[in-house]
């Protein structure tokens, strides 16, 4: 049987792996680590929960056993697509390098940029990192990856895969060509593989087992149920199996919320974890989880890669993962390390084609149940129950509106009535005109009482205090006249005459300038008399002429005579 020892592990890392309680390496540790020893790049591919990230941990500590980091510029590199699986890496760096001297800093988003710049600029020996949160340090010329010795891309499929494909191009333009590169991930298909080629230079590929395959030691079970009871199906499973702890993964943030509210509400100790919430809360959270204070995790896809919780026993679906690889890792969560498990997933009818991909990845066909009763809870709800409550008042509710709806209009002529009761009196009509016509008697005057004459108020300020009395006035200061100045000979601005006040003035002025009945010069006009140029016939000439004798062939203009005849 192979030992860490016979894979060429120095003793301080030995004796830390042996205070971990961990005697022999998995099949992936057993083939990763002497190639990563080597200098080799590697391609490692192995079902969630085998080790993989110890298989190139272990050898990274003891190839960088030996030197010495600079101030912002890291000696490895490890990228992670959650802060989740980030920490995690981290706690095993602090884990297994504990008889070393090496540095490390996490760097990830939702934390302040002061703590990690004091680390960066100390220098570290491995930085693990998210690649937004790298690229943002690198922006902020806090960071250099010239120095780059190693470079880990954990979960190389889901990094690939969730539109991290430009980041982390940009990222590997940074780094030295002379690296060494490993790819570690549980599924690889064939188109992200060839992503990878590009960054990997002649791989060892290993792969200990089919890709994209559960462990054997989890049991998978499968139930078709209608949308509206999936809760209720989740509850009775709860409470049905020997849930030691479960984790329940959801496809969507808003259903993480709605269905850690429902079993809170319920009486079930569970807590949602997904992106939107701050880093403070998720860390929290994932210590309360992994330290067995909190029964129920629900989750999105962001707790599914990576996360190490060795003792959960349940896994429960509340949605059927759209791509099939999120299923392997999810039901990955469980059966870890040799442990049984159990994973049930709560599918719709609308869900086949989503079954039929997962049947087909994982080679082995899933195990269906039936669950009795759902029908008949939801058409009678429990006393006490939020739920039934609420369907009962939109019950009433939706009677009152068909009530309503159903009600008659009211008729304005009851039955046994003659039409002849709402005829118009014509006497009443003519009568009513003449009121109108007469104008109404102008309002009696009212006699005004005079008014008792209101004693002065004292001044006040904003407060409605009493001001104080002002100080006596200053005597007048005597004016002392002023020398006149010899006036020059140019006209001051008074003297000038002021121009008329108004339109009136100005037509005064105008009958007095042109007389009292015209208003001002009356016009002449040509009368009988017509000017001589005014009958002259101009000549019309369409097209100018392009030589000199074309002119003087021209006709002779006519004259008035000739153009009346025409």
């Amino acid at each position: 049987m192979t030992t860490f020892a016979d894979l060429g592990l120095s003793d301080e890392l030995l004796k830390a792996v042996e205070d971990t309680g961990y005697t022999t390496p998995t099949p992936i540790q057993e083939q990763a680590i002497p190639h990563v020893l080597r200098g080799r790049d590697v391609l490692g591919l192995a079902q969630t929960g085998t080790g993989k990230t110890a298989g190139f941990t272990l050898p990274m500590i003891d190839i960088l056993a030996s030197g010495r980091a600079k101030a912002r510029m890291p000696r490895s590199l490890i990228l992670e697509p959650t802060r989740e699986l980030a920490a995690q890496v981290s706690e095993s760096f602090v884990k297994y390098g504990k008889h070393h001297k090496l540095t490390q800093a996490l760097i990830i988003g939702g934390v302040a940029f002061g703590d990690q710049d004091k680390k960066l600029d100390r220098g570290v020996d491995v930085l693990i990192a998210t690649p937004g949160r790298l690229l943002d340090q690198f922006e902020r010329s806090k960071l250099m990856l010239s120095q780059v010795q190693v470079l880990v891309i954990d979960e190389a499929d889901r990094m690939l895969d969730m539109g991290f494909v430009p980041d982390i191009e940009r990222i590997v333009k940074l780094l030295p060509f002379t690296r060494q590169t490993l790819f570690f991930s549980a599924t690889m298909p064939p188109e992200i593989t060839r992503l990878a080629d590009q960054f990997l230079h002649n791989p060892v590929r290993i792969e200990v087992s089919k890709p994209a395959t559960a462990a054997t030691t989890i049991e998978q079970r499968l139930t078709v149920i209608d949308a509206q009871d999936k809760r209720e199906a989740l509850r009775r499973l709860i409470r049905a199996e020997p849930v030691q702890n479960a984790i329940v993964f959801c496809n969507r943030k808003r259903d993480v919320d709605i269905v850690g509210k429902s079993l809170k509400k319920h009486g079930f100790d569970a807590a949602p974890i997904h992106g939107d919430l701050d880093q403070a809360t998720r860390t929290a959270t994932l210590d309360l989880f992994r330290a067995g204070g909190l029964q129920i995790l629900v989750a999105s896809d962001v707790a599914a890669r990576g996360l190490d919780v060795p003792t959960v026993s349940h896994v429960f679906n509340f949605d059927v993962p759209i791509h099939s690889d999120d299923y392997v890792h999810r039901i990955g969560r469980t059966g870890r390390a040799g442990r049984s498990g159990i994973s049930i997933t709560l599918a719709t009818p609308h869900d086949g084609k989503y079954v039929d991909a997962i049947e087909k990845l994982t080679g082995k066909p899933i195990e269906r149940f039936k669950m009795e009763g759902l029908e008949d809870a939801r058409r009678e709800p429990r006393e006490g129950d939020g739920a039934g409550d609420k369907r009962a008042r939109d019950r009433k509710a939706r009677e009152r509106t068909r009530k309503f709806d159903r009600a008659p209009a009211p008729r304005a002529i009851e039955d046994g009535v003659s039409m002849e009761a709402f005829r118009p009196d014509p006497e009443a009509i003519a009568a009513a005109a003449a009121v109108v016509r007469d104008e109404p008697a102008a309002p009696a005057a009212r006699e005004e009482k005079p008014r008792a004459a209101r004693p002065p108020r004292a001044p006040r300020n904003r407060d409605g205090e009493p001001r104080a009395p002002k100080a006596e006035a200053a005597p007048p200061r005597e004016e002392k006249p002023r020398a006149e100045k010899p006036r020059n000979d140019r006209p001051r601005r008074d003297d000038k005459p002021a121009a008329p006040a108004s339109a009136e003035d100005k037509r005064r002025d105008r009958r007095e300038r042109y007389g009292k009945d015209d208003l001002g010069p009356s016009v002449v006009g040509f009368g009988d008399h017509m000017p001589a140029f005014l009958n002259v016939v101009v000549p019309r000439i369409w097209e100018k002429p392009a030589r000199q004798e074309d002119t003087a062939e021209m006709p002779a203009p006519e004259t008035s005579s000739e153009a009346e005849a025409a």
